[in-house]
This record gives C-alpha cells, sequence and structure tokens, in this order.
C-alpha cells in the first residue's frame, strides 16, 4: 500500500470540510437530505418496507433535523448555490414545524396523511405494522401511543430489535461525505497538535488544546472524549488524559475525532518525544505493517474475523504476538461504535458501504503502547480510507 503522507497543513478545518462534502456529492447531498423519505427533516424517523407489509421504525436518530440546518448554514456557497440555482429548494417554514415536533406526534401525523391519501384497495391502517425499536425510552414510547390513541388511524405496534443498527450499518453516499468532512477537520486537527506539543506538557493539556482546536474550526462537537497518553500511561487502550507528563524518549498516543453535520470521525496516531529506541521502532513498524495489510485486504466478503486475525498475525509476526487484547475496529456513523466490528465475534461477511476502523495496537504493559487508526468504506472492490494523516514516523 501506498504511504499516506502528510495531508492539510495550515488548512481551516471547516473549509476543507465543506470542500469535502462540495467534492464528494455535491448537489446530491442536500437533496438527500432534505427530502428523502420525508424523514431526513426530522429529527429521528426512519421509513422502509418490510416483505409485503410496509413498516415505519420510529427511532432515536440523533441530531438529523439539526444536521440539515447545519449544512444549510455552514457548507459553503458553493454547495447552497449548486442546490438552490439548479431548482431543488430549501427547507421551508411549514417542515421546520414539522421538525419541532414529538416524534409521537410526527408518526401519528405521517400515518394518518399516508392513509388519507391512500389509493382504494390500499391495506387498512389496523393491519399495517409500525415497528418499535427496544433502544426507544419509555417515555419516547408513552408519546408515541398517546399520539397514535388521538389519531384518527392507527397502526399495531411490533417490538423490533436491532432492526434499525443494522440498516445502519450500510452508509449512504450521503453519510459518507459528511463522515469525510469530519475527518478532514480531525486530520487537520493532527497536523496542527503535532507543532504544539513540547516536552513538559501534561496529557490533559495536550487533550484541551486539541479538542479546543477541531471546536474553533468546523467540528459541532466532539465524537467522544480524547485520549492522550504518554508513556507507560499508552499502554492502557482508554486511557484518560492527566497530570503525566511529556518527556523525551516517549511514544504519546493520541485518539480522537470530530463531530460534523451529525456523523463522527476517529483516528489514532503515535508520535515520538525525541528519537525512539530500537524496540519502539521495531514496535512502530510491526503496527504499521498490520494496519495497511488489512487496509490492502478490505473487501466485499471477507469478515470482521478474518481481517482481525490477519492483524493478529501480523503482529505476532513481527514479535508481538498477543499484544492488542482488543477487537482490530469498529464501524462508526452517528455514533462512534456501531456495526459491523472487526473481531472474532463478527463471522458476517462486510458488504459495500460498512465503515469501519482499523486500529491495531501494541500494549506492554509498565513500559509503551501505540496504536494506528484510520476509518473509512468498504467500496465494491475494496476499502476507501477516510484518513489523510501520514503513516510515517512523526518524531518531535
Amino acid at each position: 500500500m501506498q504511504a499516506r503522507t502528510a495531508g492539510l497543513d495550515g488548512q481551516n478545518g471547516a473549509e476543507q470540510a465543506a470542500r469535502v462534502l462540495v467534492d464528494g456529492v455535491g448537489e446530491d447531498l442536500l437533496h438527500r437530505a432534505l427530502l428523502h423519505n420525508l424523514a431526513s427533516v426530522h429529527d429521528g424517523d426512519g421509513v422502509g418496507d418490510l416483505g409485503n407489509k410496509r413498516q415505519v421504525v420510529a427511532h432515536e436518530h440523533h441530531g438529523e433535523a439539526k444536521l440539515v440546518l447545519q449544512l444549510v448554514q455552514q457548507v459553503d456557497d458553493l454547495l447552497l448555490d449548486r442546490h438552490v440555482k439548479g431548482g431543488g429548494g430549501l427547507v421551508g417554514d411549514d417542515q421546520l414545524g414539522v421538525a419541532r415536533q414529538g416524534h409521537g406526534e410526527w408518526v401519528a401525523d405521517v400515518f394518518t396523511a399516508r392513509h388519507a391519501s391512500a389509493p382504494a384497495g390500499s391495506p387498512a391502517p389496523e393491519s399495517i405494522v409500525l415497528g418499535v425499536e427496544d433502544s426507544m425510552t419509555l417515555a419516547a414510547f408513552r408519546a408515541l401511543e398517546g399520539a397514535l390513541a388521538k389519531a384518527p388511524a392507527s397502526p399495531q405496534l411490533l417490538e423490533t430489535s436491532g432492526f434499525v443498527r443494522s440498516l445502519r450499518a450500510v452508509k449512504e453516499p450521503s453519510e459518507v461525505a459528511r463522515m469525510k468532512a469530519a475527518q478532514a477537520i480531525t486530520d487537520a486537527a493532527f497536523s496542527y497538535i503535532v507543532t504544539y506539543m513540547k516536552p513538559g506538557m501534561t496529557e490533559r493539556q495536550v487533550q484541551i488544546e486539541l479538542e479546543d482546536w477541531m471546536l474553533r474550526h468546523g467540528a459541532s462537537g466532539l465524537a467522544f472524549s480524547s485520549i492522550v497518553a504518554c508513556g507507560a500511561n499508552g499502554a492502557s487502550p482508554h486511557a484518560i488524559p492527566g497530570e503525566a507528563q511529556l518527556e523525551a524518549g516517549q511514544c504519546v498516543v493520541m485518539d480522537f475525532g470530530a463531530r460534523a453535520h451529525g456523523y463522527c470521525s476517529d483516528m489514532t496516531r503515535t508520535v515520538f518525544i525525541g528519537q525512539p529506541d530500537a524496540r519502539m521502532r521495531a514496535a512502530y513498524e510491526t503496527l504499521r505493517e498490520a494496519n495497511e495489510r488489512v487496509e490492502a485486504a478490505i473487501k466485499p466478503g471477507v469478515t470482521g474475523a478474518q481481517m482481525h486475525q490477519m492483524a493478529e498475525d501480523a503482529l505476532a509476526a513481527g514479535g508481538f504476538a498477543g499484544k492488542m487484547g482488543h477487537g482490530l475496529g469498529h464501524g462508526v456513523g452517528i455514533d462512534i461504535h456501531e456495526e459491523p466490528v472487526l473481531s472474532p465475534r463478527n463471522k458476517e461477511p462486510l458488504v459495500p458501504g460498512n465503515v469501519v476502523t482499523v486500529e491495531p495496537g501494541i500494549y506492554l504493559e509498565g513500559d509503551f503502547g501505540m496504536r494506528l487508526e484510520d476509518f473509512g468504506v468498504v467500496t465494491e472492490t475494496g476499502f476507501q480510507v477516510f484518513t489523510q494523516s501520514t503513516h510515517d514516523m512523526v518524531i518531535l
């Protein structure tokens, strides 16, 4: 695999994110976000068909209405001009009013409207099934029950489990564009933070600067609380940044991601304070080999378990057998952890549209730890990596 070199140096993260959105799907992005199946203008409800029965799945699909408004307000004028001048239109006041409704009221209104306009011979409303995910809160379910009880037409309610989560495992092109935009901010943050870091700074100090930079350069929030771990602290995969100071001879693990346009990004890089010793160099070379071997092998049909084992084999060949201790990767989307996973428990084949991380790690308790993480999307022929930051060793 061709090594990636450092990108985005000196570029504003928000500008780069907007450009990724424009270059990614252009006018189709707003079209999908604003008009797709009536669901995209509402904070949370997906519409689909299962078998011969129409099913509307009520689900807490975080931030969709806000996402639409962010796109209208933040994505650069080129994208808006291409859509509006082409006659696509923006969200109207009536649609924004709908978006402010509760989930239950919105579902009841949509169901009633569709039943009222259904052609003769359509199924009776009581024969239609409304799927309700078991992840819904009790309060939201009671609100849905109350709204449907007042509606002139109401369906059957059927509890489902993992249905929406499985749908979310395969991303639409517009979702991919949003994650690329979020990652553009994250890559730019990495380019910045390595110019900021100095010996004597604390992990917490670096974390605050890193997160503040993302928020000031286009991120609407953080995908998760960032990890900055130096020295022996890096041997804990989920270390919490503290008062430990960066020192010469250490490696520093940074795991972080911006949230933008409703979607997450996720990357990890390990950098070195001063020249690393021979063992650290060997570990990093092994880590890079594991990462790049897997990324070159991902394609439709391979399983998460196979990809995990491939990484374990590469680590073992480099002399670090059994030193990872966690799954190789996970899905990313609206949430930072989604399906599918790259781990021994996933025997299912990957399919086009799956977005996953590849994050092998080596953790030597009491000594050091390191991780190298990218994320990207499974395509028809392979794996498109979103992360553009270098795999080369970064020595500060």
